[in-house]
């Protein structure tokens, strides 16, 4: 471009000369339509898309000529002729004043620069500048270069396809304006389409163009930020084999199943078919803006790549008339007959390879991208960029109390507007077109950001329908701004029934935690289950969370549940079987009661102090039964019962076992000869019962009114479950109680011990010693297991206690007298038990 520049340095100073006329230097004739007017628009177009060079073997200055001539641009300049003529005819719009237009045509990067140079330079013989305002270019990297020679002379560039984000930067490029969004709002588009289909894993082919360079690198930016992977990133160039090769193999061997194609349009075509001839299946294609709705592409080899193919148009318009006017088109000029031999296949010279063109061939029936008249996307653009700057001259011309009502500068006639001028009015541009398009432009050039999400579906007979199926549109709110239609019919590529998938690794299921992998991509994370007592109710969540308390995660670990709740009930197994066990003992005790009640003037009841006896037994029945109160939930009343009523019961019952042993060894003693002891009367053994018992039971108020014992939760003992128990509340009430028990049994397991000598008529005091010797026992057995005993097991060790110390007064002290009652009768007399007494010694 060195040259180039030079070039134009060379113009601007020969255009400041005094004494000389304005000449231009190098090949002209760029100029292809135009039409006079009050106030001019210039327009650089690409009608041929590749030039050729003629050396004339280099007898004659070489010269350059364009073929293969492109529909699209074509399309593009006859909607500036048609946009021109209906401003003109509106009376409302430029009132008094006609705008015309200088449209130039070039192929190749150097001529589009000599034409844009052609355009904006002055006339040999009238050295006034010529336009206001240039349309143009297409192509981002050409309307790069020509604002570059703009941007001086303070001449507006409005565009209507080049969609760089860089030409946002108002430093480098001031004049330069657009009517087609910029490709950043395109890629932010193309992102939230990932992200909305969950495809997290894509590979990218971009071509070695301005435009897709900077797409694709701004779409790896903004990609990142949503966590969305490129798996990679490959350049194709048209004349190389290598990245060609490259191409495939990736396509072949990548996991990725959607592949982003972000190439201008030529490039597209040229790669679909290189493409074509290795059968690549199984990928879902997402295409750029340039190519996605150009229906032309397909073709039977692209078919596997085209059919499903997604991305981001220009919204369609209707403009009324512009069909019309199109199809209306004349072979009345060269160019024009070389594109009207291109569409029927004609030739207005005579030739021997093709029939002759008569100039009445019927438009209508040639499909081509400018017959194409169902859709007006980026022509819209066109007709939008016209206006912009014909809003733009009339406020310009506007004139209230002899200032701009817009800028507050001076008044200006039509033969005063300078391009600075315009330039200044484009900035503040605000209209809606006859179709309900809204046009103005932000601080940096753009306009409006609004995109339509495309479908293609290929039929069998190779007919190609490209649906419209959602909308992109940044004036929606954040997070609205991306909206799939909810009747959308959507082909899927790669031969998909459904939405296909696209990651590196499936999410993280709820139960398990997201670990990022340093050495991989951030879509190559790690899952990694949840540790013991933590859950995750999320996909891909980062951590896992610990349950309250009371709760405990399931299985799966993906949600947190209760704690299941442990007591000792009656109905599981050994709940039963303890609460059965009571039963027996509240039973044999009872039964005991009745043969002792029947066989109480019997002289083995009456010797073993039958009144103790029945209260004994009414104890025990008592001890049995407070057993029962410790099986079941545990509540506020159960709670104190258990521990109050088995205190009582016991220290009632081995008050009565005392007072029995007390009254055996007073008998013994009185009975001795030369010993003069009181006796220990009936009314004796009952105070005697009462006041050991009344001394539990005042233990038993101060413990329920200081600190009673209470329900509880014990949530540290298992993990997994809540132990539901009766808290001791005051420890020092429970253990004192107990060892108000313990006292009173080891007394009478002394004194009982210290009458194990008797006669075998007092044999009562052996079997009493006996079962304290087993009430001892097992009571100190249970303070070791009661402590070390989880869960429901505590209470049941202390069940069995009472139940093991019950039953065991009840075997020694009882069944041997039950036993003489019911199987040995001859034994139970007066006589038989006086009889193992020695004579008494006078």
């Amino acid at each position: 471009m060195g040259w180039f520049t030079f070039i134009f340095i060379v113009l601007l100073a020969n255009s400041k000369a005094d004494d000389q006329t304005c000449k231009l230097i190098g090949q002209t004739g760029f100029l292809e339509f135009s039409k006079e007017g009050d106030l001019l628009i210039g327009g650089i177009f690409s009608l041929a898309r590749t030039r050729i060079l003629d050396t004339h073997d280099y007898e004659a200055v070489p010269h350059s000529y364009c073929v293969k001539w492109n529909d699209r641009e074509l399309k593009f300049v006859r909607t500036v002729m048609f946009t021109v003529e209906e401003i003109n005819r509106n009376s409302q719009l430029l009132p008094g004043v006609s705008l015309g237009y200088r449209i130039y045509s070039g192929c190749g990067s150097e001529n589009l620069i000599r034409a844009a140079i052609e355009a904006i330079s002055q006339d040999e013989s009238d050295c006034r500048g010529r336009i206001q305002a240039l349309l143009g270019h297409s192509s981002s990297g050409v309307s790069e270069d020509i604002n570059l020679l703009l941007s001086p002379l303070s001449i507006p560039q409005v565009s209507h396809l080049s969609t760089c984000a860089c030409l946002s930067d108002k430093t480098l490029y001031p004049t330069f304006f657009r009517t087609v969004p910029s490709d950043r709002f395109q890629v932010l588009g193309l992102v939230q389409l990932m992200k909305y289909f969950d495809w997290r894993w894509v590979g990218i082919i971009y071509s070695a163009t301005l435009y897709a360079d900077e797409g694709t690198t701004e779409f790896m930016v903004e990609a990142k930020k949503e966590n969305v992977c490129v798996e990679y990133r490959l350049v194709y160039k048209k004349t190389s084999r290598e990245t060609h090769e490259a191409i495939v193999k990736m396509l072949r061997e990548s996991s990725s199943k959607v592949v982003l194609l972000f190439m201008s349009l030529s490039y597209t075509k040229s790669f679909l078919s290189k493409m074509a001839a290795y059968n690549i299946s199984g990928k879902h294609w997402v295409g750029s803006e340039a190519w996605i709705t150009q229906q032309d592409l397909a073709s039977v080899e692209s078919r596997n790549i085209l059919q499903g193919a997604m991305g981001f148009a220009l919204p369609g318009a209707s403009i009324p008339g512009l069909d019309d006017f199109l199809l209306d088109l004349k072979p009345q000029s060269d160019i024009i007959k070389a594109f009207w031999e291109k569409f029927f296949d004609c030739r207005f010279s005579p030739s021997n390879t093709s029939t002759l063109c008569t100039g009445r061939e019927d438009l209508k029936t040639v499909s081509s991208d400018y017959t194409d008249v169902s859709h007006f996307r980026a022509t819209s653009n066109v007709y939008k960029a016209v206006y912009s700057v014909a809003y733009a001259l009339d406020a310009l011309l506007q004139c209230e109390n002899g200032a701009n009502p817009t800028t507050g500068s001076p008044c200006v006639n039509k033969s005063e507007v300078q391009p600075k001028m315009v330039l200044e009015h484009l900035r503040y541009v605000n209209f809606t077109t006859q179709y309900g398009a809204k046009v103005f432009f932000d601080d940096n050039g753009d306009s409006m950001v609004q995109y339509d999400l495309v479908n293609w579906h290929i039929s069998d007979n190779d007919t190609v329908e490209i649906v419209n199926i959602g909308r992109y549109d940044t004036s929606f709110p954040e997070g609205r701004k991306f909206k799939l239609k909810e009747d959308a019919k959507i082909v899927w590529g790669g031969n998909s029934p459904k939405v296909p998938r696209s990651v590196c690794r499936e999410p993280c299921p709820p139960g398990t935690r997201k670990a990022i992998n340093k050495n991989k991509p951030i879509c190559c994370f790690d899952c990694f289950e949840c540790p013991e007592g933590t859950m995750s109710n999320q996909t891909d969540s980062p951590d896992c969370l610990t349950c309250p308390a009371e709760f405990w995660p399931n299985a799966k670990k993906d949600r947190c549940l209760p704690k299941p709740t442990e007591y000792l009930s009656s109905e599981e197994i050994m709940g039963a079987l303890l609460t059965g066990l009571s039963c027996v003992g509240v039973f044999l005790a009872f039964l005991t009661f009745l043969i002792f009640l029947k066989h109480k003037d019997t002289p083995i009841i009456k010797a073993n102090n039958s009144e103790l006896s029945f209260l004994l037994l009414i104890s025990l029945k008592l001890c049995f039964l407070c057993s029962l109160t410790f099986i079941g939930r545990p509540t506020e009343w159960s709670c104190m019962l258990r521990h109050t009523a088995f205190g009582i019961t016991f220290v009632l019952c081995i008050s009565c076992v005392l007072g029995k042993t007390v009254v055996v060894l007073l008998v013994f003693r009185a009975t001795l000869p030369g010993k003069n002891v009181k006796m220990f009367g009936p009314l004796q053994q009952r105070l005697g019962v009462l006041v050991l018992t009344l001394v539990q039971v005042l233990f038993c108020i101060i413990w329920l009114c200081t600190n009673p014992p209470f329900p509880a939760m014990n949530l540290k003992y298992y993990k997994e479950k809540i132990i539901l128990e009766c808290a001791l509340g005051s420890a020092i009430g429970f253990w004192g109680v107990l060892g108000y028990i313990g006292f009173l049994a080891l007394l009478c397991f002394l004194l009982a011990f210290l009458a194990r000598k008797l006669p075998d008529s007092f044999n009562e005091a052996k079997l009493i010693t006996f079962s304290m010797l087993i009430f001892c026992a097992v009571w100190i057995a249970f303070i070791p297991a009661y402590v070390s005993s989880p869960g429901k097991f505590t209470v049941a060790v202390e069940i069995f206690a009472i139940l093991a110390s019950s039953f065991g007064l009840l075997a020694c002290i009882f069944v041997p007298k039950c036993y003489i009652i019911i199987f040995r009768p001859e034994k139970n007399s007066k006589k038989h038990l006086m009889g193992r007494i020695p004579p008494k010694t006078l």
